[in-house]
């Protein structure tokens, strides 16, 4: 049978864009039998045609940047990779518009978009993410505490079903939203927005979690142009509480000189951001878990974090929201590693908030309660 479904990938995509797969091509420790790299919504209408009529599991691929994040696939027939499905098209600069390929980096994209002075309001912290991985998981970085999800950007996705049926979803009532996509997407219509003319950061060291929210509580006081508001506890060392400020340059300069009068001693403002900012603070080695309380109750949530895993856990994200990423060791022994997350929850779900297990290396997560992908964001 394997000589008949690789033939008719080829016929579909070219010789040089289907073939069976390598070690590297696996899905939450799944290794997959092909991969396909179709150009146009036509091509991966007919891959995902050919699958379904082979009874093939299909799994979409585009920088491969959060593959393993969530539940394992049950099973892993075949990767269908959006690598040519890229590029910005009509870019409608007045209307502040465009759609673009779901296989597009975006920071590609960004980049693109900075020649003619916009921006798509998004900062997802995965380096390679495309803008198809983005939307799949609806992942955000700090900008998502005044410009929101990239979800809330989006006119429209286009996308091909799992029976190889192509269509659009823009949210109007009995369309799917794009957490409900079962498929491939293909392309996405976005809103923009201008490049703003200054940024600044503010950052200033903490070295518990009461003294985050108390310069949490600063920050989002009286500071119109504020943009996010991000922590960085490494563990066993001190930590970083930094903010963002966006717009006209006077306006910026006047709001971060203020905030740094807030923080007091040992704040600097800076127009470089921090190097840990946008950037998730674990690795594929690591049991990642994103925690979600809200604001007030963040210190007390830490705190209890630190309490479950006998010891301080490396902390990163929106202090501002309440949504940070905490790290365990992927090599805690499993009846262990089981027990912290058990009380996480406990304790989280108490609060009004959540504990959710994104990312675990394939061994472990075999064995974990992993989040959905509705709920990896």
């Amino acid at each position: 049978m394997s000589e008949p479904v690789l033939d008719a990938l080829v016929d579909i995509c070219g010789l040089d864009y289907a073939r069976e797969a390598r070690s590297i091509d696996a899905a939450g420790g799944r290794r997959a039998s092909y991969v396909a790299v179709p150009a146009t919504t036509h091509a991966v209408a007919d891959v995902l045609r050919l699958a379904a009529d082979r009874g093939l599991t299909v799994v979409p691929r585009g920088s491969g940047s959060k593959i393993d994040w969530g539940r394992p696939p049950r099973g892993v027939d075949l990767l269908v990779d959006t690598a040519r499905l890229g590029g910005l098209w009509q870019h409608d600069v007045p209307a502040a518009t465009a759609e673009v390929g779901a296989g597009t980096s975006v920071r590609a994209l960004q980049a693109a978009l900075a020649l003619r002075g916009q921006r798509l309001p998004a900062d997802p912290p995965s380096p390679t993410a495309t803008v198809g991985g983005m939307l799949a998981v609806n992942e955000s970085g700090p900008l998502r505490l005044r410009r929101g999800t990239p979800a809330e950007h989006i006119d429209k996705v286009a996308y091909v079903d799992l029976s190889g049926v192509a269509a659009e979803s823009d949210g109007e009532q009995g369309r799917p939203g794009i957490a409900e996509i079962t498929g491939v997407l293909t392309s996405a219509t976005v809103r923009l927005e201008p490049l703003p003319e200054a940024r600044r950061w503010v950052g200033v060291a903490v070295t518990s979690p009461l003294q985050v929210l108390d310069r949490v509580a600063r920050a989002t006081t009286d500071h119109s142009l504020l943009s996010a508001v991000e922590v960085d506890l490494p563990g066993q060392a001190p930590g970083t509480v930094a903010a963002l400020f966006e717009g006209a340059e006077a306006e910026v300069t006047a709001q971060a000189d203020r905030l740094v009068v807030a923080w007091g001693a040992g704040a600097v403002p800076t127009p470089i951001a921090p190097p840990w900012w946008g950037r998730y603070p674990f690795g594929r080695s690591d049991v990642a878990l994103r925690l979600s309380t809200p604001v007030a109750d963040l210190a007390s949530a830490l705190y209890s974090l630190g309490d479950a895993a006998g010891g301080p856990v490396p902390v990163r994200g929106s202090a501002g929201l309440g949504t940070v990423h905490a790290v365990l060791s992927g090599d805690l022994a499993p009846e262990r590693l089981a027990g912290v997350l058990e009380t996480l929850r406990h304790i989280f779900l108490a609060r009004n908030g959540r504990a959710v297990v994104i990312s675990a290396p394939p061994a472990v997560a075999a064995g974990l309660e992993m989040a959905s992908r509705p709920d990896l964001f």
